[in-house]
C-alpha cells in the first residue's frame, strides 16, 4: 500500500531551529574548572574511582608514595607526592567538568518540573465529559486522564485522546514558537512540563512515576545514568591488562637491582637505588608515567562530552550505546518527506488530454481542490489563479455542494456540485478506477502524461469529471518535490565515510528513482508500508551492517525499535518515543546526518586520544630509564638522549609532565576531534601522523622545558 499522495495532518505552526541548550563545548573555561573542583574532590573516594582502575592505582600509588615520604621526608618527595595527587584530581576533573556542563540545563528542565496538580478525569469517554477531581502530578499513573486547558501545564507525558491545541515546549526544546498537538494523528504526543496556549485537551497519561521525558534528560545531561558503551568496556579491559602489566614490569625492576648493586659494589647509593634496591617512590613515580593514565583519566570525559554534544543539538540520547552506535552505522535509511525534499510538493504544471482545453482543466482543478487544506492543495488553487487568471473561490461560495475529503481507502478528494456535476482529484490509479466505475473510458494518454511526470521527479494527481452520467478524465497535475539544497553533498559525504543512504518514500518507483537521482542517494525504497521498512532493516543487520533510521508515527515503532540507531521526532507519538533510542526534540529529520558526525567523531577523538597516551608512554621511557640507571648500566647512555639535569629533576619532570598533559587535553575531549568524511585507511594515517608523531614529540619536548624550570629547586641535584 502507498503512502497517500495528499497528506492533511497538520503541520508545525513554525519550523524549529535547534534550540541553544545547556553550556557550549569546546573551550577550556577557567570558571567551569572551579566549579568543578569540588566534584573532582569527591571523586577522590576510592568507592566511585575503583571503577575507573588506570586511576585507582594512581591513587594507591600516591598513597603509598605519600607513606614513604612521611617515614622519610625530602624535597624530592614531597614535591612528587604534590603532583602524583594533583594527577588524580586532574583526571576526576576531566569527568566533572564534562558532567558539569550539563548542569546547566538540568536546571532549566528542573524548573519545567514544578509542584503542578492535575485535573484527573473519571469516567470520561468521547462524548462523555466525566467527573475532574484535582491530583498531585506526581500521583499520576499510567492511563490515567487528565484535562488541560488554555494557561495550565501539562502534568505529565501522554498522548492527546480529544481536541486540539498549541502548545509551548520552550522548556523542552527552547524554541518559542508554539507547536500543534491533536488527537488522532502522529502529532498527539505531549510532554510534561509544557505549557498549553490554546484551546482544551483530554491527555492520556503514559509515563510511569520517575520516569518522566524530562526525567530521563535530567539524568541524561548530568550523566547520572550513563552506560559505559561495549567499546568504552573493552578499551577499559585493555587499560587494565596494560596498566597490570607495568606494574609487574616495575616490579621486576626491585630485585633486578638488588642483583645488580650487589654485582656493582663502587656503585652508591642515589635516588633509584639504596640499600635496599628501588626506591619506593621511585617506583610509584615509575609506575604512574608508564601506565596509559591520560587516556584513563579522559576515557570518561569523552563518552559525556559525546552524549553532551547531541544535548546541545537537542538530541536526546537514550543512552551512550545509542551515541556510539551511531558512530558505526553502516546504512541510514531517510524518508523522503521532509528530509530530502522540502515537503511541500507544489503545483508545478497542469497538463490536460487532448480535446480539454487549458481553462476547463484549469478550473476543474481549482475547485476539487478549494476544501484540500493542505499545502499541496493551496499550491493548486493559486497555481490556477495565478496561471490561468481564474479568480479567487471559497467553498462556501458553492451553493448545495457536498465536499469529499481524502481517504486511504479512496485515494482521492473532491466535490459533488448540487447539478450532478462531480470532480475528483487524486492518485492515477484510483481516478482511473473512479473512471471506469462511472462508465467512462481512460485513454492511453492518461498512462503517458503519468509517467512523464513521474519519470522527472514530479508526483502527478489525475482530475476525472463528472458530467452528465459519463465519466473522463481531464489532465494531469503536475506537484514537484523541491531537493534541499546542498542534499547531494551531504550525501556525498556519507558515501566518503563509507555511509550507504536508502530513501524511503510512499511514492510510486519511477517518481522514487527520478527524485533519488537528483538527491545524490544510493538505493531507494518505494511505495513503502512500515512491513517494507522492517524487513529491510532485517535484511541490512543480518549482512553484519549496523542501520540507523528516523520516524514519527505509530507505524514506525516497530522499524525504530530494529533499527541500531531509531530516531523518534519529539512531534511524534509516543510509541514512537519509546521505540526510539534518541529523540529529537526539534523534530528534524535531517538531524540524523549530524547525529551519525557526532558518533563518528566521538569514535574518532576517544581513538586519536588513546593512540596520543600510548605514544606518551613510549617518550617517557627514554626520559626516565636512562637517567635512573645510567650510573648501574652506562650502556644505557646511548638513550638518553635528553640530557635531564639529573634523576630527581628528570622523575619529577616526567610526574609533572603526566598530570599537567591531562588538563591540556580537557578542551579537546570535551570539543572532540575534527571529524572531516574520509576513508577509514585516511583516518587511521591522519591519526597516527597528528596523534601518534604528536604523542612521541610533546614529551620531549615537555619533559625539558620542566626540567630546565625546575632544576634550581630544593632536592633537585
Amino acid at each position: 500500500m502507498s503512502t497517500p499522495t495528499i497528506d492533511s495532518t497538520p503541520t508545525e505552526l513554525s519550523h524549529h531551529t535547534p534550540a541553544k541548550a545547556g553550556v557550549k563545548g569546546g573551550l577550556l573555561d577557567p570558571k567551569m574548572l572551579w566549579r568543578s573542583m569540588p566534584d573532582a574532590v569527591k571523586k577522590l573516594d576510592p568507592r566511585t574511582l575503583w571503577r575507573n582502575p588506570v586511576m585507582f592505582i594512581v591513587e594507591v600509588g600516591a598513597l603509598w608514595a605519600l607513606v614513604c615520604t612521611v617515614l622519610d621526608p625530602s624535597w624530592f618527595g614531597w614535591l612528587t607526592v604534590v603532583w602524583l595527587w594533583l594527577t588524580v584530581v586532574f583526571a576526576n576533573l576531566a569527568e566533572a567538568v564534562a558532567e558539569g556542563r550539563g548542569k546547566a540545563q538540568a536546571d532549566t528542565l528542573r524548573r519545567a518540573k514544578t509542584d503542578m496538580v492535575a485535573r484527573r478525569l473519571d469516567g470520561w469517554a468521547p462524548g462523555v465529559a466525566g467527573t475532574e477531581e484535582e491530583v498531585a502530578a506526581p500521583l499520576l499513573r499510567q492511563g490515567d486522564l487528565v484535562v488541560v486547558e488554555a494557561g495550565q501545564v501539562i502534568p505529565g507525558d501522554g498522548d492527546v485522546v480529544e481536541g486540539i491545541a498549541s502548545v509551548d515546549e520552550s522548556a523542552i526544546t527552547g524554541e518559542s514558537a508554539p507547536v500543534i498537538r491533536e488527537s488522532g494523528g502522529d502529532r498527539s504526543a505531549v510532554t510534561g512540563g509544557t505549557t498549553v496556549l490554546s484551546d482544551r485537551i483530554v491527555v492520556k497519561i503514559t509515563q510511569k512515576p520517575g520516569e518522566s521525558f524530562i526525567d530521563r534528560m535530567i539524568a541524561l545531561v548530568e550523566g547520572a545514568n550513563r552506560q559505559k558503551t561495549p567499546n568504552e568496556i573493552a578499551l577499559n579491559i585493555l587499560l587494565a591488562a596494560l596498566t597490570l602489566i607495568f606494574v609487574f614490569a616495575v616490579a621486576t625492576l626491585q630485585p633486578m637491582a638488588i642483583f645488580s648493586k650487589a654485582n656493582n659494589p663502587g656503585v652508591a647509593d642515589s635516588l633509584a637505588l639504596d640499600a635496599n634496591g628501588v626506591t619506593g617512590i621511585v617506583m610509584v613515580a615509575l609506575l604512574v608515567c608508564l601506565i596509559p593514565t591520560t587516556i584513563g583519566a579522559l576515557l570518561s570525559a569523552i563518552g559525556i562530552a559525546g552524549m553532551d554534544r547531541l544535548v546541545q543539538r537537542n538530541v536526546l540520547a537514550m543512552s551512550g550505546r545509542a551515541v556510539e552506535a551511531a558512530g558505526d552505522v553502516n546504512v541510514l535509511l531517510l524518508d523522503k518527506t521532509g528530509t530530502i525534499t522540502l515537503g511541500n510538493r507544489q503545483a508545478g504544471e497542469f497538463l490536460q488530454l487532448d480535446g480539454v482545453t487549458p481553462e476547463r482543466f484549469a478550473d476543474a482543478a481549482q475547485l476539487s481542490s478549494l476544501a484540500d487544506e493542505t499545502p499541496e492543495g493551496r499550491s493548486i488553487v493559486i497555481y490556477a489563479k495565478e496561471r490561468f487568471g481564474l479568480r479567487a473561490r471559497t467553498p462556501g461560495e458553492l451553493t448545495g455542494a457536498q465536499w469529499v475529503e481524502f481517504t486511504a481507502a479512496t485515494r482521492m478528494s473532491g466535490v459533488d456540485l448540487e447539478d450532478g456535476h462531480q470532480l475528483r482529484k487524486g492518485a492515477a490509479a484510483s481516478v482511473a478506477e473512479w473512471v471506469r466505475a462511472n462508465g467512462g473510458t481512460v485513454s492511453r494518454q492518461l498512462g503517458t502524461l503519468v509517467d512523464s511526470v513521474s519519470s522527472t521527479g514530479g508526483t502527478p494527481l489525475v482530475v476525472g469529471e463528472l458530467r452528465n452520467g459519463t465519466a473522463t478524465a481531464l489532465g494531469v497535475i503536475a506537484l514537484k518535490d523541491v531537493v534541499k539544497q546542498g542534499m547531494r553533498e551531504r550525501f556525498e559525504e556519507m558515501r566518503r565515510m563509507g555511509i550507504r543512504t536508502v530513501m524511503i518514500t510512499g511514492d510510486n518507483p519511477l517518481t522514487a528513482k527520478a527524485i533519488a537521482d537528483e538527491a545524490g542517494v544510493d538505493d531507494f525504497l518505494a511505495e513503502a508500508t512500515p512491513e517494507d521498512k522492517l524487513a529491510l532493516i532485517k535484511r541490512e543487520q543480518e549482512g553484519g551492517k549496523l542501520v540507523a533510521m528516523t520516524g514519527d508515527g505509530t507505524n514506525d515503532a516497530p522499524a525504530l525499535a530494529q533499527a541500531d540507531v531509531g530516531v523518534a521526532m519529539n512531534t511524534g507519538t509516543s510509541a514512537a518515543k519509546e521505540a526510539g533510542n534518541m529523540v529529537d526534540l526539534d523534530s528534524d529529520p535531517t538531524k540524523l546526518i549530524e547525529i551519525v558526525e557526532i558518533g563518528k567523531q566521538l569514535l574518532i577523538t576517544r581513538g586519536a586520544l588513546t593512540t596520543f597516551s600510548i605514544a606518551n608512554d613510549i617518550a617517557k621511557y627514554f626520559a626516565i630509564i636512562p637517567a635512573l640507571f645510567v650510573t648501574l648500566f652506562p650502556g644505557l647512555d646511548l638513550l638518553n638522549v635528553m640530557r635531564l639535569h639529573s634523576p630527581q629533576s628528570a622523575i619529577l619532570s616526567a610526574v609533572i609532565f603526566n598530570a599537567i598533559v591531562i588538563i591540556a587535553l580537557i578542551p579537546l575531549s570535551l570539543r572532540g576531534v575534527r571529524y572531516t568524511p574520509s576513508s577509514a585507511s585516511k583516518l587511521l594515517s591522519r591519526n597516527l601522523l597528528i596523534y601518534g608523531v604528536g604523542g612521541i614529540v610533546a614529551p620531549f619536548v615537555g619533559i625539558k622545558l620542566i626540567d630546565l624550570l625546575i632544576q634550581f629547586l630544593p632536592g633537585m641535584s
